[in-house]
């Protein structure tokens, strides 16, 4: 590479702006559409550069002289990328434009004639990955005091030990029928009532298949549980075939000398999607308390599908409680699957209402990319289109920004590097009363806790609470005001106990 190459970005701190561094009803499907999932062997992958080359190898032939293997900086006087001001994802696109556009009365010339936008974009997700280790490596994680209290910005909290163990295998999801009662889901198939320190099984359960990400997910217990005694479930369910789709159901509990589930009702089914890919399930069940239920399922790695309504794969749908579809869904008589309510997602594993009503999820990108949006009517969220992510194998795949003739909604919040985002949960109630309205996310990957403000569509806090404990399935405030966590790995309940 040429020399002038390999000191182009030696200006590109400064352009960043930081001046002193470089359906179903009730027992009915909804009509069968004609869309059938296309064969495994068939799927299309993501679109990649025209060439093998990997993001890590542009950057060392033509950045890492002067920005060093880690972003430390020091070669032709660059200082370091390293710092939490450039870290900020508000500078995602100063970087992208600096590297495609160059820096006027710089030594950084334009590269967007040599390079296509997606390395563009490659080389800003490298930078970003490199931060982000040599920032949690300068500073650290949130670590307890020497009284095993947590200092956050608005609340300090201990963390208390609920279940260890205890016949817990990849526990999902957690929901309460009661105040001192909750309900948790394996994903190999098994629920549990947690009743005084014990985990009592619930028999009889539906079918559902372990299989990669599959299985018994997500467990949602209805408002008004004490006077209808209803409970949703989410579920790999199988097909003959050894297929799978996901399965929204609802059912009740009936209590006596064994626990049984019974009552079963499917809200939604669709037995011409079911397919043997074994990822991006989702899934998530909220209510709206207008009657409605929101539930999303991932693309199933049919990434070209999630932009199309007409097919269930990377949605998230909205149904009446009993699986009808409301009359104002906006894809009612129109070209797509009535119950769908927004599309162009990947695998939304968080959803969650906040204090007006508004719905918003969190959802998986690939390498990088995760997700916080505003979940809107018959929204399009870009998956696969439009990413803050590369692929897996360190090449590219797009660029966040759409063509002119496309229109995405853009996410509040990207990750970057991805954190594995799994479970959203409202702070509304008698305890953490500063966090009131707040959002608290969960990272699988990460094995973190973050904690969001919004207001006005916009991001205006966030802070990580939590990190390097366990991978986080679930989060949920429980009656008592304590918040909840459901661990994996290890397999875990425990919770977060405010304190002065």
């Amino acid at each position: 590479m040429n020399l002038a190459f390999r000191i182009s970005l030696v200006a590109l701190p400064a352009v960043i702006g930081i001046a002193a561094i470089v359906v179903a009803g009730c027992g009915k499907e909804e009509e069968e559409p004609a869309f059938r999932p296309p064969p495994r062997s068939v799927r299309k992958a993501p679109p990649k550069a025209p060439t093998k080359v990997t993001i890590s190898q542009v950057y060392k032939d033509t950045c890492s002289n002067c920005h060093g293997d880690t972003g430390e900086g020091g070669g032709a006087g660059t200082s370091t990328l390293v710092s939490k001001e450039l870290y900020d994802g508000s500078n995602d696109r100063k970087f992208f434009d600096a590297v495609k556009s160059g820096i006027p009365n710089t030594s950084m010339p334009a590269y967007g004639d040599t390079l296509p936008d997606n390395m563009i974009w490659g080389l800003v997700v490298h930078i970003r990955e490199m931060q982000s280790k040599g920032l949690r490596k300068k500073f650290g994680s949130p670590k307890p005091d020497a009284k095993s209290i947590y200092h956050s910005k608005l609340a300090n909290f201990r963390l208390e030990n609920i279940i260890q163990g205890q016949g817990l295998v990849t526990p999902w999801a957690i929901d309460w029928i009661s105040h001192d009662r909750f309900l948790i889901t394996n994903r190999p198939g098994t629920m549990f009532v947690f009743d005084r320190g014990k985990l009592l099984p619930v028999e009889e359960m539906p079918a559902s298949l372990l299989l990669g990400e599959g299985g018994l997910l997500d467990v949602t217990v209805h408002p008004n549980y004490r006077s209808n005694g209803w409970i949703y479930l989410a579920l790999a369910a199988p097909n003959s075939k050894g297929e799978t789709m996901t399965k929204i159901l609802r059912g009740k509990l009936s209590f006596g000398k064994h626990i049984r589930w019974t009552s079963q009702e499917t809200i939604f089914d669709a037995p011409y999607a079911y397919t043997k890919t074994a990822s991006h399930f989702g899934s998530r069940i909220v209510f709206d308390g207008n009657g409605h239920i929101y539930f999303s399922i991932g693309d199933r790695a049919f990434g070209d599908l999630a932009q199309k309504p007409d097919n269930p794969y990377g949605k998230i749908f909205r149904v009446n409680e009993d699986g009808s579809i409301p009359s104002d869904n906006p894809f009612v008589g129109g070209k797509g699957l009535e119950s769908v309510w927004s599309f162009g997602h990947r695998n939304p594993e968080g959803l969650a209402f906040d204090l007006h009503g508004n719905l918003f999820d969190t959802e998986h990108g690939p390498r990088g990319g995760d997700e916080l949006n505003l979940i809107k009517k018959g929204a399009n969220y870009g998956w696969p289109k439009s990413m803050f992510a590369i692929n897996y194998d360190d090449t590219p795949a797009t660029f966040p920004w759409p063509a002119d003739n496309d229109s995405f909604e853009a996410p509040l919040f990207r990750w970057l590097p991805s954190i594995g985002s799994c479970g959203l949960m409202l702070v509304n109630g008698p305890k953490f009363r500063k966090w009131n309205g707040d959002f608290l996310a969960g990272g699988l990957a990460g094995k973190n806790v973050d904690r969001f403000r919004i207001k006005d569509g916009k991001v205006v806090e966030h802070e990580e609470i939590l990190q390097g404990l366990a991978r986080v399935r679930d989060l949920a405030y429980g009656p008592d005001g304590n918040i909840y966590l459901v661990f994996n790995n290890p397999d875990a309940v425990v919770r977060l106990v405010e304190t002065p």
